[in-house]
């Protein structure tokens, strides 16, 4: 592991072996092969992925799987799942997949079975959210909770927020589900402007309890709340609950303790939506359901944990990533789900692929000379096709796709769910064998507008296709994506579970946030970001 990856004979093999593959297309793989379609798909945990339209022979996979054990992926996988401390910049084990463990897995971190102690939590997390969805918690005034906003940031927000919206059809109707993030004071107003105080839960997401957006955002709440209730301090241990795991500071909060539902340093803010964070999840769709989501996790951990390489899901979509962004320089993913419930499912992923593997240094402390982590982004379909669909048909950068479709509806509405999956289906179609001048010319397309109406195809995607959404297979689809994540940053040898380059800007935002407000206090930044202060410090005195 210690050789640079770039001087591996694997990493040297599928160089030359991309060499010879680029005149290659998908139409002729599936000339030469037309039941590729039905050879190169695997199932796991419920979930279907079809990988025929990657620009891949048997070849490819062969030697992707070799660079695969050349670099320890599946050690590094054991490693994971035994509780071995894998974060080495942070010292910790890297055990998200002990939150969705059954009660009798055995998870060991420094000689300690951890499983108990998730379970405990998920327990007291069932009970809380049963006493709210029945109406036994009451406000400070009596009446029961109506409305749950959770305050966070990070993997305490985007986690939280996607669940929600993708598991809306699930959730409790008659309640008011909101989520504030932004220390830009618009996020709060707007998220409680029309709520009532008196039938308000605040759940504040912070695992030190001093994270400077989630505090603002928390004492804002505070101070919403008193004015609203009359200023008794009391009617806090009502309305406020906590996830955290620093008990002195969500006391002086005014929080009962009680109330506070924690979590350990061995999960990742982006890896713990399935953690204590999802706390207004289970008070949404309900403690079962939330279980359901647990134990859709835990079966793709199974499948990644005990499924050979070559069947693997989360392997194969980890490999094919780094064949596209090493070999083909595809800078970017393109993650589309055809499902309006997921519309905030690429954000998350954004958090969870690109803070993982957004590193440019090995293990070992070495700058890498070839690149990590890709760009993800995404929107759903069909809203994508009518926007960013044409550059990737047409235009000069090659951009891989993953399609996400479900077989059922959650709404049938007359043929509308047929439509929607037509469309996934005729999309990656069109991506991988386009249109050619022939044909545009066949029908009858004048000899000046043939040359636009060209595709040229070629264009790669995967397609993940599942029976339904429901909140386990949200779980497999969510795990699916953490352990490619996971097999990408073992394959470039880096830290897929610090984040330190977070830490730099809010180190200087605290340094700059006392100069904005005081006029005489001298400015030691650049030229640029002190005449960005002065500029602001003008508008902002003429305020009304």
């Amino acid at each position: 592991m210690n050789a640079l990856l770039t001087t591996l004979p694997e990493w040297q093999a599928l160089r030359a072996h991309w060499h010879l593959m680029r005149g290659s297309t998908l139409k002729q793989f599936f000339v030469d092969e037309p039941q590729r379609g039905e050879r190169l798909a695997v199932e796991g945990a419920g979930l279907y992925l079809d990988y025929s339209k990657n620009l891949v022979t048997d070849e490819t996979l062969r030697l992707l799987f070799g660079l695969a054990r050349a670099r320890g992926v599946e050690q590094r996988r054991d490693a994971m799942f035994r509780g071995d401390r894998i974060n080495e910049t942070e010292k910790r084990a890297v055990l998200h997949v002990a939150l969705r463990a059954p009660r009798n897995a055995y998870i060991e971190v420094d000689g300690r079975n951890v499983v108990p102690d998730v379970h405990e939590v998920l327990d007291r997390m069932a009970a809380f959210s049963d006493r709210v969805r029945s109406g036994e918690w009451k406000g400070h005034s009596g009446k029961p909770i109506r409305n749950v906003i959770s305050i966070g940031i990070g993997g305490s927000d985007l986690g939280p927020v996607m669940a929600y919206e993708a598991l809306r059809d699930y959730s409790r109707r008659d309640m008011t589900f909101r989520f504030v993030s932004n220390v830009d004071p618009a996020d709060f107003v707007e998220a409680t402007r029309d709520l009532d105080a008196e039938e308000t839960l605040f759940i504040i997401c912070s695992k030190t309890f001093t994270t400077l957006e989630t505090l603002t955002n928390a004492h804002a709440a505070r101070d919403w709340c008193l004015q609203k209730l009359g200023g008794d301090a009391k009617a806090i241990a009502k309305h406020f609950v906590a996830v955290s795991t620093n008990r002195k500071e969500v006391e002086k909060f005014g929080i009962d303790t009680e109330n506070m539902f924690g979590f350990w340093d061995w999960v990742g803010g982006r890896y713990s939506m399935d953690s204590a964070i999802g706390l207004s999840t289970m008070i949404a769709i309900g403690p079962d359901a939330f279980r359901d989501m647990l134990a859709g996790f835990h079966a793709m951990d199974l499948h990644f944990k005990d499924t050979t390489a070559e069947r693997n899901l989360p392997m194969l979509m980890g490999l094919l990533s780094v064949w596209y962004n090493d070999f083909f320089g595809a800078q970017t993913v393109a993650v589309l789900p055809y499902a309006q419930y997921l519309k905030r499912f690429p954000a998350y992923l954004q958090q969870l692929t690109m803070e993982s593997n957004g590193k440019h240094v090995t293990l070992a402390g070495k700058r890498v000379d070839y690149d990590t982590g890709p760009i993800y982004w995404g929107e759903p379909g069909t809203n994508g096709q009518h926007s960013f669909y044409q550059l990737i048909h047409q235009g000069t950068r090659l951009i891989p796709c993953d399609f996400i479709g479900f077989c059922q509806s959650l709404n049938p509405l007359g043929d509308q769910h047929d439509l929607l999956m037509a469309n996934v289906f005729a999309q990656s179609e069109a991506l991988a064998f386009g249109k050619t001048l022939e044909q545009v010319r066949a029908e009858g397309t004048p000899a000046w507008l043939a040359p636009h109406r060209v595709c040229e195809g070629n264009r790669p995607s995967n397609t993940i296709l599942c029976e339904r959404l429901t909140p386990y297979s949200l779980g497999t689809l969510v795990a699916l994506y953490e352990h490619s994540v996971f097999v990408q940053g073992a394959i470039w040898n880096i830290d897929s579970f610090d984040q330190w380059g977070v830490e730099l800007g809010k180190q200087l935002a605290a340094k700059v946030i006392p100069q904005l407000r005081d006029t005489n206090a001298k400015l030691d930044h650049d030229s640029s970001t002190n005449a960005l202060i002065r500029r602001y410090r003008k508008w902002a005195s003429q305020r009304a």
